[in-house]
């Protein structure tokens, strides 16, 4: 069965690869995205405090996974986990 990610799926891969810091373009691949997808993303978690962006050079820029993403990452996992057992009894 081929299906979709849902955006909460694809914030926490997002997350996943930041939690070492990444650049953009492997946090895009990593997380099997396309370039107004990560655009998207990126915004929305720096805004929210989920991701930090940080300066390591001049043009170079990695993203990095705050503590409340951290927290985000485990909310997210626990919420996936209650949904999977609800599917697998036929709800």
């Amino acid at each position: 069965m081929n299906r979709r990610r849902s955006n909460i799926q694809i914030i926490r891969d997002m997350l996943r690869v930041g939690e070492n810091g990444a650049g953009k373009t492997e946090i895009m691949y990593s997380a099997n995205m396309s370039y107004s997808q990560i655009q998207k993303y990126l915004g929305f978690l720096i805004i929210h405090g989920f991701i930090d962006k940080v300066e390591v050079g001049n043009p170079v820029v990695t993203y990095r996974i705050t503590e409340k993403g951290l927290s985000l990452i485990k909310s997210i996992d626990t919420v996936l986990e209650v949904l999977d057992l609800e599917e697998s009894s036929g709800f």
